[in-house]
C-alpha cells in the first residue's frame, strides 16, 4: 500500500488543479492553471469546457510526470465546482455552448415563473433547494431553449447534459461512461435526494429530458478507466464528488454536528446531520453530504455567493491592494476602536445567498467618512466574508444544530490569520485550520481510495486530518453585537 499513490483533480471555478497523494493523504506533487471567466451579459457566467478539458490534461501529465510516471497510481479522483452545467454532443463530445457557471443568473425568471405559480415548496421537498438560478435545471432549460436545434438533438437522445465532473468522466474515459454522483446529482434541482433518483415530475416541470441525464453513482465508486492513450495506462476512476462534500470529507466531518466552511470563490458552510435529511426553516439547503456503499449521509448547507471574489474585486478591478496577502497587513494595522469609524462592505456582486436568498441585491460600501481610507474598505471586505459566516452559523442554530463545537475551515483566504481571528470572535465559537489547507482535493483523493480499496472504512481516513492554527473567541460581547447590528442595516439597505 505504501507505494500506491492517488490522482485527485480539483476543477474549480477559478483555476484547475491536479494533486498526487501517497496513501497516507500526504501530497507529493501538484499542478495548476487559472480558468478565465467569461462574462457574455450582466448576471451570465460562462467557461469555456475545452479550456477546463485541456488544462485537466495539462495539470494531470504534470504531476504524473513529477511523480516518476503512472504504474503506481492506484485510482483517480475528481472534485468539481457544483451546478455549473455542460450540454454536449454523444457522437463528437463537443458542448454546444459554453458552460454556464453556478454564478449566472440568466435562469432568474423561469426561477420567478416557477414561484409566482406555487411550484416552491413541492421542488423544495423533493430536492431540499429553493428555486434558484444557482442550481442546474434552470442552465439546462436555457440551452435547450436557445441554442439552435438543442431540444429536438436532446429529444433524440443525442445530446448529453452533465456537471463538471460528468463532462471530465466522459472526456477521460473516451465516452465510454456518462455518470454522476449523488452529490453532484443533489445540486441540479431534478434529482430526489430521498428517493435517490431524478425525478419525472421535477423533468416535465423543467422541461429536461431524460435522455440528457447521466448514471447516478455512489461518490465512491467505480467509474469506469480513463482512455490509456491519455496518460500512459488506465487508470480506475474510483470518486465524483462536488466541491463542498470534498471538503466536508477532507476536514474529516463524518459525526453529525461537524461543521466545515469553505472559502474560496464563494462560502459555503455544511454540517453533517447523518442519516436524517433535516429541513431548514431559515433558508438553509438540504443536501446530501455523501453517499457510500449505498447508505446516504446528509448535511444542511449555508452558501454565500462571494468571499474570495472580494479579495480579487480588490486587487484585480479597483487596485487596492497589490497581493491578496496585504489585505491582512492592512487590516492588523487600523485602529480597531469604535471612534476609528466603521465601514460596512455587502459583496452583493451577484446578489445574496443564504440566508437572504436575494438575486437582485447588489453590492454597497457604507458609512464612509472623511478618515476613511483604502484600509478601512479592505478590512471591510474581510470583515463582510465573517458577518455572512455568522448569518450561515445563526441559521443552522435556529434550525436546531445546537452544539458547533468548532468550525473547521478550508479555501484559499484562511492563510490570513487575521481573518480567522475575527471570524472566531464574531461566531463565537473556535475556528480551526488543518495542516494541509486544500481539503477539497484531499477530500477527492481519499474517497478515490476509499473507492479502490485503499481504505477500508471512513475511520482509516480519518488520520489524514490535523491541526495547524486555532482561533478562540476573546471579543467582548457589547462590540461584538454593536458591529452585528451594524452589519445587519448595511445588509437591509441593498436588499431589493
Amino acid at each position: 500500500m505504501g507505494s500506491q499513490r492517488i490522482l485527485a483533480i480539483d476543477q474549480g471555478t477559478t483555476s484547475t488543479r491536479a494533486v498526487m497523494f501517497d496513501a497516507a493523504g500526504k501530497p507529493l506533487a501538484t499542478s495548476q492553471k487559472p480558468l478565465p471567466q467569461i462574462y457574455p451579459a450582466d448576471g451570465w457566467v460562462e467557461h469555456d469546457p475545452e479550456e477546463i478539458w485541456r488544462a485537466t490534461l495539462d495539470v494531470c501529465r504534470a504531476v504524473i510526470a513529477d511523480t516518476g510516471g503512472p504504474e503506481n497510481i492506484a485510482a483517480v479522483g475528481i472534485t468539481n465546482q457544483r451546478e455549473t452545467s455542460v450540454v454536449w454532443n454523444r457522437r463528437t463530445g463537443k458542448p454546444v455552448m459554453n458552460a454556464i457557471v453556478w454564478q449566472d443568473r440568466r435562469g432568474a425568471p423561469l426561477c420567478d415563473s416557477l414561484r409566482a405559480a406555487g411550484h416552491e415548496n413541492r421542488i423544495r421537498d423533493k430536492t431540499g433547494l429553493l428555486v434558484d438560478s444557482y442550481f442546474s435545471a434552470t442552465k439546462v432549460r436555457w440551452i435547450l431553449d436557445n441554442v439552435p436545434d438543442a431540444r429536438a438533438a436532446a429529444v433524440r437522445g443525442d445530446l448529453a447534459f452533465g456537471t463538471i465532473d460528468c463532462f471530465l468522466l466522459w472526456r477521460l474515459t473516451g465516452g465510454r461512461v456518462h455518470a454522476t454522483d449523488a452529490t453532484n446529482a443533489a445540486r441540479t434541482m431534478l434529482y430526489d435526494i430521498h428517493a435517490g433518483q431524478w425525478d419525472d415530475d421535477l423533468l416535465a416541470l423543467f422541461d429536461v429530458p431524460r435522455a440528457l441525464l447521466p448514471d447516478v453513482r455512489d461518490t465512491a465508486a467505480d467509474f469506469g478507466t480513463t482512455d490509456p492513450a491519455l496518460f500512459g495506462r488506465a487508470l480506475p476512476v474510483a470518486a465524483l464528488v462536488g466541491d463542498q462534500h470534498g471538503a466536508l470529507v477532507g476536514q474529516a466531518c463524518f459525526a453529525p454536528g461537524m461543521v466545515k466552511s469553505t472559502y474560496g470563490t464563494g462560502c459555503f458552510v455544511l454540517v453533517n446531520t447523518g442519516t436524517k435529511a433535516l429541513p431548514s426553516h431559515n433558508r438553509l439547503l438540504t443536501t446530501i453530504a455523501y453517499r457510500l456503499n449505498g447508505e446516504t449521509t446528509y448535511a444542511l448547507e449555508g452558501s454565500i455567493f462571494n468571499a474570495g471574489t472580494v479579495i480579487q474585486w480588490l486587487r484585480d478591478s479597483v487596485k487596492m491592494i497589490a497581493h491578496a496577502a496585504d489585505s491582512e497587513r492592512m487590516a492588523m494595522a487600523l485602529d480597531n476602536s469604535e471612534s476609528a469609524g466603521r465601514v460596512y462592505f455587502v459583496p452583493a456582486f451577484t446578489g445574496l445567498g443564504a440566508p437572504h436568498w436575494d438575486p437582485d441585491a447588489r453590492g454597497a460600501i457604507l458609512g464612509l467618512t472623511r478618515d476613511s481610507g483604502i484600509g478601512h474598505i479592505v478590512r471591510a471586505g474581510l470583515e463582510s466574508v465573517c458577518y455572512q459566516t455568522n448569518d450561515l452559523l445563526t441559521a443552522l442554530r435556529q434550525d436546531g444544530i445546537t452544539s458547533l463545537p468548532a468550525l473547521r475551515v478550508d479555501g484559499g483566504m484562511i492563510a490570513n490569520n487575521w481573518l480567522l481571528q475575527f471570524l472566531a470572535d464574531i461566531t463565537q465559537i473556535p475556528v480551526e485550520r488543518p495542516v494541509y489547507t486544500e481539503t477539497t482535493v484531499l477530500g477527492a483523493a481519499l474517497l478515490a481510495g476509499l473507492g479502490c480499496g485503499l481504505f477500508a472504512s471512513v475511520t482509516d481516513i480519518q488520520a489524514a486530518w490535523r491541526l495547524d492554527f486555532r482561533a478562540m473567541p476573546r471579543m467582548d460581547e457589547k462590540r461584538r453585537a454593536g458591529l452585528l447590528s451594524g452589519w445587519q442595516d448595511a445588509v437591509s439597505r441593498v436588499m431589493r
